[in-house]
């Protein structure tokens, strides 16, 4: 049987970042938890970047994840946003790391591909499989519901990610 892993995905943004919390042993997957860590808009963005740290500090200290995998961003068109946007996915990348936490880095196409079955899935169509992957999931925004998908395609790749890193150990 295979040992339970709780897995917290993450799905950043500068105003709202997503986290969804499940528990993943071996093919079978359970809900846990999920929500979205806010920043005040009308703040200066450093004191939005220390309220995005804290949820995802609080989040961590609260439900204990022994991995987590974080969405890559795409590439907007605007540059001042793409900055922000890469700004807010830096905390959600350190803060785990500081926890001591291993941190896993997924594509968008890749982790709709995993849940969905197809790279270009609207945001309707991925929180259709969470409610019937994770039944008991109660995600009230889109931003829960994909940070869900990113812990779910986490626990589909995991295994292929722990054997490549030991493969690249051993030579």
């Amino acid at each position: 049987m295979a040992q339970a892993i709780r897995i917290l995905g993450l799905d950043p943004g500068l105003r709202k970042t997503g986290w969804g919390i499940i528990t993943s042993e071996g093919t079978k997957l359970s809900f846990v938890a999920c929500g979205c860590v806010e920043s005040d808009g009308a703040s200066p963005l450093s004191e939005r970047l220390r309220q995005l740290h804290d949820g995802i500090a609080r989040v961590i200290g609260s439900f204990d994840p022994d991995e987590v995998a974080v969405e890559e961003t795409f590439v907007n068109r605007d540059p001042q946003s793409a900055l922000k946007l890469g700004q807010a996915r830096g905390i959600a990348l350190v803060v785990p790391a500081i926890a001591g936490l291993s941190v896993a880095e997924y594509a968008a196409n890749l982790v709709k591909k995993t849940v969905v079955g197809v790279g270009h899935a609207d945001k309707k169509q991925v929180q259709a499989m969470i409610r019937v992957l994770l039944p008991k999931a109660e995600t009230k925004s889109a931003d829960a519901a994909d940070a869900l998908a990113v812990a779910i395609c986490h626990s589909q790749h995991r295994g292929m990610r722990a054997l490549v890193a030991q493969m690249r150990a051993a030579s």
